[in-house]
């Protein structure tokens, strides 16, 4: 007996949806490095999760020999599916179906799911890998992309959105994963640039490679384009079930809580150790928050770029926070520009998205230098500051050590409306480093210092005036440090609403998050900001 001819056309077009490219051209796929399109989202969503939208949507080009060129679903993937039990949006560029470029048609796919994401509050995740905009299509498929600026800009603090670069991303294309939350790239298979290595030949003469240009590597380091880097596809996807986890599925929601097994009374003597003596020598902070958070675990974003500034995800008692803290062990823990927009960028996503903010503080001030400052420094400093100032989320705050000058008031202080600010006895509160100071407090004892060891001893050789000089210094650093540079001064103020000891740090911080689960604050009416771009 004969099929259904009805059915016999529904299993022909599912079967050229399935077959993409082709197998010529998906064995291409695999010889490179990466999956294709298909095996993303299976391996991305779970098992048996994927609802396919816009199947047998195919181009509508008719020139250049195209009218016979169809393949339904014209190089993109689009559809929902769940992460752990949660519903997420996905559009996957099919790279065996002319080079996974952007047609007016599929396009319309991402537009169409975009859209249905937002209505139904739910993340959206776009794996990439594109040749770029279809040229056979000219100015439709630049409209195309403008399209789904569009969209990225207003699910902006709507739903989560997350870009997997599994391929190449150039041109105008680089533009939708630099509008989303956060960006991925895969090390050696996955490239973005703006204008590709032949273009910079010839207008600039510089000789480099994609990967030198653009890579994930790049990226990660320089940039500060990426906030991952994976080693294959199998790693990125990891990673976003794993980032996911952290994050509520749309701003009307709370984060998800786990169950905790890690006792929230959980006291860690090596906390009470883990400052040096000496407060110009440097600690890891991310063994402070290791120590702090639920299971020692923490998903660290930003890894590679600006890493005198530590930000990313932990839990604590279950409830997911996001973690701001200076890294001593670089650069002693200064802001510079490029930490400051990486720590802007983070506090306003965790705010956008009913995040906790925990801020970890040991920072002896901005970055001086012709380079910061032409670079525009105050401009990107202001950024943190306004991030953290605008933010209404539970934020709580520890000073671990340092906290001078400018950078004290921008890191979370009392304020700019933070709810709980915690210093431990190693806290270092001041205008400036007690270094710095005695020279201008105490300038006329210094001079008084010398002139007296030269009444006692006759005229001072260099050597000799210089010992008396560093002997007078050192005891009024000690002296400055005991009167000015100490936690308890603010805490007379109400600046520091406690001191506690290092071991306390997770119970504090435990209790005061559960204080302030039902906290409301909210920003003056106005259309936005105008934060300092």
């Amino acid at each position: 007996m004969e099929k259904d001819p009805v059915l016999q056309e529904l299993e022909r077009r599912n079967r050229l949806a399935e077959e993409g490219g082709g197998a010529e051209r998906t064995e291409r796929q695999r010889r490179d490095g990466k999956m294709t399109a298909r095996e993303r989202i299976s391996l991305l969503l779970d098992d048996s999760s994927f609802e396919e939208t816009d199947r047998f949507v195919t181009h509508r080009c008719t020139d250049f020999g195209m009218a016979d060129r169809r393949i339904p679903g014209d190089g993109f993937i689009t559809g929902y599916g769940r992460i752990d039990g949660r519903t997420v949006f996905v559009f996957a560029q099919d790279f065996t179906v002319f080079g996974g470029s952007l047609s007016e048609a599929n396009a319309g796919k991402i537009v169409k799911v975009m859209d249905t994401a937002m209505r139904v509050g739910a993340p959206i995740i776009g794996l990439n890998d594109s040749g770029g905009a279809r040229i056979q299509e000219g100015v439709v498929s630049l409209a195309g992309y403008a399209d789904i600026f569009l969209r990225n800009t207003l699910a902006s603090g709507v739903v989560p959105q997350i870009s997997a670069i599994l391929g190449p991303c150039a041109g105008g294309a680089v533009y939708s994963p630099a509008i989303t939350d956060f960006t991925l790239m895969v090390d050696k298979t996955s490239y973005m640039f703006v204008t590709g290595p032949d273009v910079i030949k010839t207008v600039t003469h510089e000789q480099v490679t994609k990967e030198q240009l653009g890579g994930a590597t790049t990226h990660n380091e320089t940039s500060g384009v990426a906030h991952f880097m994976a080693h294959d596809d199998h790693e990125c996807l990891a990673m976003i079930r794993e980032l996911l986890s952290f994050l509520p599925s749309n701003n009307l929601e709370d984060p998800p809580r786990r169950a905790c097994t890690d006792p929230a009374e959980r006291a860690e003597r090596e906390l009470d150790a883990l400052i040096p003596a000496e407060s110009n020598q440097p600690y890891d902070i991310k063994r402070v928050i290791e120590l702090i958070v639920d299971d020692g675990y923490f998903f660290e974003v930003h890894e590679h770029f600006a890493r005198n500034l530590v930000v990313g995800f932990a839990r604590l008692n279950g409830r997911p926070v996001g973690i701001v803290a200076n890294q001593p062990a670089v650069l002693a823990g200064v802001l510079d520009i490029n930490a400051s927009v990486k720590g802007a960028r983070f506090v306003r996503f965790c705010d956008a998205f009913n995040i906790p903010l925990i801020t970890l503080e040991d920072v002896p001030g901005f970055l001086p230098g012709t380079q910061q400052e032409y670079g525009g420094i105050i401009r990107h400093g202001a950024k943190l500051l306004f991030a953290f100032a605008e933010a209404t989320v539970p934020k709580l705050l520890v000073i671990t050590r340092k906290a001078y000058g400018g950078a004290y008031c921008v890191m979370s202080s009392k304020h700019i409306r933070t709810d709980m600010n915690f210093a431990w006895p190693t806290a270092e509160i001041a205008v400036m480093g007690p270094e710095g100071a005695v020279n201008i407090v105490y300038g006329r004892e210094l001079a008084a210092a010398v002139r007296h060891a030269a009444g006692r001893e006759g005229p001072l050789s260099e050597g000799r005036r210089a010992e008396v000089l560093a002997e007078a210094r050192a005891a009024r650093v000690h002296q400055f440090r005991a009167q000015f540079a100490n936690p308890y001064i603010a805490a007379e103020r109400g600046y520091v609403d406690a001191v506690i000891l290092p071991h306390e740090t997770r119970k504090k911080l435990i209790s005061a998050l559960e204080m302030l689960d039902t906290k409301r604050d909210k920003n003056p009416p106005k259309k936005h900001g105008n934060i300092p771009l």
